[in-house]
């Protein structure tokens, strides 16, 4: 069965378009849908082309989880064309709009740009690196960044062949 918000052909996980206590049904999407929804990833437009397709779903989840991207999305004219399009009944919007607020957890250097898996960001300080004997020094290239999921201040990467754990505020996307 195809993602119902991109159509992609691939495994799909259950994910309930809260916010918690939301007595609607769960979506089954894709792992980068689920990614982007989350905030795991940056939101990628070229992935939500499919949107203005998917919010005519008869599923109210589907038209949420779509009203939602297009609402983040909607600096892209295609995707405020669509969201000035999408009409939804007093409940479904309601819902929607409600998890709007939901803090999604942005992941942000220490300029305050948005990081995303994958990247690359440059140390800014010497950190000791506890219980593997040595210092990150200051200016290391950490590529391949991993976003701690359940804190928005931790990334992980790889420095001198160790992985570890970094706080955001110690570095800046390169």
């Amino acid at each position: 069965m195809p993602c119902p918000l991109c159509s992609a052909d691939t495994d799909l996980t259950p994910h309930v378009p809260g916010p918690e206590g939301t007595p609607f049904q769960a979506v089954a999407l894709c792992a980068p849908c689920l990614a982007q929804i989350t905030g795991t990833d940056a939101p990628d437009p070229a992935h939500w082309r499919a949107l203005p397709t998917a919010m005519w779903s008869d599923d109210p989840a589907v038209q949420v989880l779509a009203w939602r991207m297009l609402d983040r999305l909607k600096a892209e004219p295609w995707a405020q064309d669509a969201l000035n399009q999408l009409w939804l009944d007093d409940d479904t919007r309601a819902w929607a709009e409600a998890g709007r607020h939901i803090d999604v957890p942005q992941h942000r250097d220490s300029n305050g740009v948005p990081l995303a898996t994958g990247d690359t960001v440059v140390l800014i300080k010497d950190l000791p690196v506890k219980g593997a004997g040595f210092t990150a020094k200051r200016g290391t290239a950490v590529p391949r960044i991993s976003l701690v999921q359940d804190n928005p201040d931790h990334i992980e990467g790889r420095v001198d062949g160790q992985r570890i754990v970094i706080l955001t505020q110690f570095v800046k996307k390169r």
